[in-house]
């Protein structure tokens, strides 16, 4: 699903983004609810990126990703840790493109998501590449998602990708 936030654009640079587990729903502008195999997932676009929900088995999640004043953890570029009695692994990177690179990964990725059932995203008034786009998937027990933030006035994307559930097991 891709739709024009009602909103102006608020995040200001890749640098400003946050992260945090716990937090209650936000005001979203734009909400996709899934049901993946027994998990209830909402994605959340924010005026400020984005926040996604989970619950399974009586159990929560909350994920955020945001520029959010007053807080004090910064984007981090990895985070595994148990969360309700799941794992939960977390990853983030920052590409850095040029303007020609930079528009056509915007499109590329808008197209991606947009026609996907599990897919959100939203553009923000006055450049077409300014975006967070989301997509979840259910795989092997786990839920996970990614998510992209695009700055155009840096010619930088925010990658994130996430996956939560029971531990898998290691490869022999």
């Amino acid at each position: 699903m891709l739709t024009t936030l009602k909103t102006s654009y608020t995040d200001t640079r890749a640098a400003d983004l946050a992260w945090a587990l716990g937090r209650e729903p936000l005001p979203a502008l734009a909400v996709l609810d899934l049901e993946l195999s027994g998990a209830k997932l909402q994605l959340r676009l924010l005026g400020a990126s984005h926040q996604v929900l989970l619950e399974e088995e009586g159990r929560t999640c909350s994920e955020t990703v945001a520029c959010m004043p007053g807080s004090s953890t910064p984007l981090p570029l990895g985070v595994s840790k148990h969360v309700g009695g799941w794992e939960y692994e977390f990853a983030a990177r920052v590409e850095t493109l040029s303007d020609g690179s930079f528009a056509g990964r915007a499109q590329e990725l808008l197209a991606l998501v947009a026609d996907h059932p599990h897919g959100l995203a939203g553009t923000f008034p006055g450049s077409p590449h300014a975006f967070t786009a989301m997509l979840a998937q259910r795989h092997e027990g786990q839920v996970r998602w990614r998510t992209w933030h695009a700055y155009p006035q840096e010619g930088q994307l925010v990658v994130t990708r996430t996956r939560i559930g029971a531990r898998m097991p290691a490869a022999l």
